[in-house]
């Protein structure tokens, strides 16, 4: 019988996928990369036209061997590793140790693992596009040339042991950019004036928008004063009453950069979990009757498009669970620039609407069952007709020279809020019916003193964000952009928001002094515009790097002469118990820590805590906030080691009044861990 070798790169993929295939087909899994550039050198060859120097990843030797002898056993060779630039290269890396012909077709390609879709691939076998090796090689190449060129630059300048990224740079030089602005923030003191208004046995509220017929600016405490006398007294009438429709459409089904901010800002995930459940929940679970079968399509994507069997089951799905009058036309609200897409496969979706989230909760986890109902959700609105209001906007004169304004809002038709929950638009306000000319009583004034914010800090969604709209790195750089500049200990984290240390400071002042285009946005953005360019066959990857190294090499020539960067040492309140002098904060491999400022002579040094300002249920003292080697953040007594009370979720600071034992804190809900007792609320920290 003849043999057919598969090779995918996920080994759970790989047991799911030879399910779906006829006898005589063996799947076995890669693994990930197998050929790579060595991680202990630059690995390229500057001098021959930048030509990768390739070997096996240390450790994934016997994989190789495997796979040969599978190989040698096989009458046909079929390479099915992930449908991206990564996958392309992982095949074609694969195709070469093989010694498989890449001008045969025998390169498949998937967007979910169904029955369906494998069979599809199957039937319509390809070639190795070399044009997204060339993509992918280019962009390995220039991040090499950047890390392994400028990383030796910063740790002569600053620190041993940091990096440098083109992406990770771009991405730190915008959150120390906005702590700048923060700094520089002048706040600025403004009042406004609220009337509360009855028409009837109805209270509303109106913002005083106008003075005459100019804006109402009100800067003093004076002003406000006045103004607030003058109203006192003032007899109300409605000036003006317009009525109207407005419509809201759904928004588009996710893509990589969408779903991570939305899971960040409704289910607490972090970009590193949610795609670690959302390759879960694409590699699929066991289903009764169904076996073992892919959830959603491909996790990695800049496209919004939906196949047609898709849309068709969308519009079965929701005429079936709402009516057809909640069918949409498919117009839906656009959140990304045209010109970035990537649509090499569909948005992420499930692979059959038949299967409801409520349908899986018992073989889902709960943070599986989480997110997919946020991707079922959103797949299923954005087919679905938008929501329609009914406004009503009131003008109001006061006295003849003061304007206020109200507004109401009622939902005439949920359309997609049906399903998806939007939470700025699911809220209504109303107002009694009036006309112009009509006399309302003021109940109360409420003038209040504001100040101007100053913009807000980072979290990993804004940044994700912001990334994605400047054009910035892709779907796969995200998650390892933001767990890098952690790790790495340029930022840290104040109320889930990213805040630049010393270190993260010094590293980019280097940067744009130095290395100016390597942190320039444009730069950067324009550089991704390249490399789709060369995916498209339509740039020279070669030619690209060289017209990017010359740049470089003109900055790294002057290096030597860059001015080494002093880290400040803060004096704190801490005493050092060996000498007795005042302990200083310093930066070492794992973060900042506390030194002796008497070294060498006296070497005493010790972890910096933070206590979190509640008592520990075994000894009472105070428990601090503590890291792992990792970078990852625990919570410990700190009477350890006496008292060994650890725990991976925050204390709430409040005990459960179900049980009594202490809550802990895990995304947007305080919950108790103690045996039998299921109690959980809300938590907001701000």
């Amino acid at each position: 019988m003849p043999y057919t070798l598969v090779i995918v790169e996920s080994p759970a993929k790989a047991k799911t996928i030879e399910k779906y295939l006829p006898e005589g087909y063996h799947v076995v899994a890669s693994q990930g990369h197998l050929i790579d550039l060595p991680k202990s050198k630059l690995g390229i060859d500057i001098e021959d036209n930048f030509k990768p120097i390739y070997q096996a990843v240390k450790g994934k030797g016997p994989i190789l061997n495997e796979l040969k002898k599978a190989k040698a056993k096989a009458d046909e060779v079929i390479l099915a590793t992930d449908a991206d630039r990564e996958g392309e290269a992982i095949s074609y890396h694969l195709a070469n140790y093989l010694g498989i012909d890449l001008s045969e077709h025998n390169r498949i390609i998937f967007n979910e693992i169904t029955p369906k879709a494998i069979t599809e691939a199957m039937q319509n076998k390809q070639h190795v596009n070399l044009d997204l090796v060339d993509a992918q090689q280019a962009r390995r190449v220039l991040d090499r040339l950047v890390g392994y060129q400028i990383s030796p630059v910063l740790w002569k300048k600053v620190m041993r042991g940091l990096s440098a990224g083109r992406v990770q740079s771009v991405a730190m030089r915008m959150i120390v950019d906005r702590e700048n602005a923060i700094d520089a923030f002048v706040p600025e003191e403004y009042w406004i004036v609220d009337a509360i208004l009855k028409k009837g046995r109805t209270q509303f509220t109106a913002h005083l928008t106008k003075i005459g017929s100019s804006k109402a600016e009100i800067h003093n405490e004076q002003d406000a004063s006045r103004i607030s006398e003058d109203l006192q007294n003032a007899s109300y009438v409605v000036q003006s009453v317009k009525k109207a429709e407005r419509t809201r459409k759904p928004l588009q089904p996710f893509i990589t950069s969408t779903l991570q901010q939305e899971a960040y800002s409704k289910l607490g995930f972090t970009t590193k979990r949610t795609m670690a459940i959302a390759q879960q929940l694409y590699e699929g679970l066991d289903l009764e009757g169904q076996g073992h079968i892919g959830l959603i399509t491909y996790m990695r994507t800049d496209s919004t498009r939906l196949s047609d069997d898709a849309v068709a089951q969308a519009v079965a799905a929701i005429e079936s669970q709402y009516g057809k009058k909640y069918l949409g036309d498919g117009q839906t609200r656009s959140t990304k620039k045209a010109k970035s897409l990537q649509d090499a496969h569909e948005a992420i979706r499930p692979t059959d609407a038949n299967l409801d989230p409520e349908k899986l909760k018992k073989v889902l986890t709960n943070d599986q069952y989480k997110l997919y109902s946020l991707i079922y959700r959103r797949y299923l609105a954005s087919r679905m007709a938008p929501a329609i209001y009914s406004t009503i906007a009131v003008d109001i004169l006061a006295d003849g020279n003061y304007t206020f304004h109200a507004t109401g809002s009622k939902i005439k038709f949920d359309g997609f809020l049906a399903v998806y929950d939007v939470d700025a638009e699911k809220e209504e306000t109303s107002l009694p019916e009036m006309a112009e000319g009509d006399i309302v009583k003021l109940s109360k004034l409420e003038v209040e003193q504001k100040f101007t914010q100053p913009p807000p800090r980072f979290t990993e969604a804004s940044l994700v964000k912001a990334l994605e709209e400047e054009g910035i790195g892709r779907p796969s750089t995200y998650s390892p952009t933001i767990s890098t500049i952690q790790n790495r200990n340029y930022v840290s984290m104040e109320d889930r928001k990213f805040v630049p240390t010393d270190l993260g400071k010094a590293v980019i002042k280097l940067m744009v002094e130095n290395f100016a285009s390597i942190v320039d946005l444009g730069f950067t953005a324009s550089m991704e515009e390249h490399l789709d360019k060369i995916a498209d066959g339509k740039e020279n990857w070669v030619q690209t790097i060289a017209d990017f190294y010359e740049g470089l090499k003109v900055d790294l020539d002057k290096a030597d002469d860059i001015t080494r960067i002093s880290l400040p040492e803060e004096e704190t309140d801490e005493i050092c118990e060996k000498c007795g002098k005042k302990m200083v904060i310093k930066y070492g491999r794992y973060g900042r820590f506390l030194a002796c400022p008497g070294y060498p002579e006296c070497k005493n040094a010790k972890a910096i805590t933070k206590s979190i300002e509640v008592q520990c249920p075994i000894c009472g003292m105070d428990i601090i906030e503590r890291k792992t080697k990792k970078n990852r953040i625990f919570y410990g007594c700190k009477g350890y080691p006496e008292c060994d009370w650890t725990s991976w979720y925050k204390p709430r600071g409040k005990d459960c009044p179900k049980c009594g034992n202490m809550l802990f804190i895990k995304g947007k809900k305080a919950f108790c861990q103690h045996d039998g007792c299921d109690y959980s609320e809300d938590y907001n920290p701000e």
